[in-house]
């Protein structure tokens, strides 16, 4: 299983499943990321928090923990 934490700057990949529960579940849910969704990540910071991704042609920053919830392909 990869995370969305797991891939490197430049990659794009697509969103297989969201781990997770209730409020984070649906916060994330809510800024564009479900099933199907391609995600490309911009920037990396260097302790790997936050990440930078485009989704659906907007910018967003993202914790780990929230990356880790977040199976790709």
């Amino acid at each position: 299983m990869h995370t969305l934490r797991d891939v490197k700057c430049g990659d794009s990949v697509s969103v297989v499943k969201l781990h997770g529960e209730g409020a984070t579940k649906r916060r994330i849910m809510d800024m564009g990321i479900t099933k199907g969704t391609g995600i490309y990540v911009r920037k990396v910071a260097p302790l790997g928090d936050p990440v930078e991704v485009t989704v659906r042609g907007y910018e967003l920053s993202l914790r780990k923990a929230d990356a880790q919830m977040i199976e790709v392909q």
